[in-house]
């Protein structure tokens, strides 16, 4: 993957941000959470630089995701509000859902259960259609077991 991005992306700077954003997710499921993250900085710089925003919000939940592996809860909570934020003034309800349920998730283990429902109940009623994508399934899941 590594070698397939810097062949990509030399002279390229449209999709650098997803694609180390997807690097980075990899490295994290290989348990290399500060490869990662650097990757995550790479790919914010980037989208700086190159003023390509539409992946901004997921890698600001994946940030989240990563920086939650490491138990920095405060610093997760903060990536997982401004991925919200960003993808909710870009109407990315998708991503947006993604989001929510990673801060639902945090609040429910931290006892927050009812705070996590009110957060997520309105972000997925906005779905009328796709209810059996992955992603609408879990938000799903998540939401009988905050009522539970």
């Amino acid at each position: 993957m590594e070698q397939g991005l810097a062949v990509f992306s030399e002279g390229r700077r449209v999709t650098k941000p997803y694609m180390l954003a997807v690097l980075a997710s990899a490295k994290a499921d290989l348990g290399k959470t500060s490869e990662g993250l650097e990757l995550l900085k790479d790919a914010l710089a980037s989208t700086e630089e190159s003023g390509e925003s539409w992946w901004v919000a997921e890698l600001h939940h994946l940030r989240g995701r990563l920086l939650l592996s490491r138990e920095q809860h405060a610093e997760s909570e903060s990536c997982f509000r401004w991925a919200m934020e960003v993808s909710g003034g870009q109407r990315a309800r998708l991503l947006e859902l993604r989001a929510s349920m990673s801060l639902a998730r945090l609040w429910r283990d931290q006892g927050k259960v009812l705070q996590a429902r009110e957060l997520l109940a309105p972000v997925y009623g906005w779905f009328t259609e796709g209810l059996d994508t992955r992603d609408l399934k879990e938000a799903k899941a998540l939401l009988e077991e905050l009522a539970g």
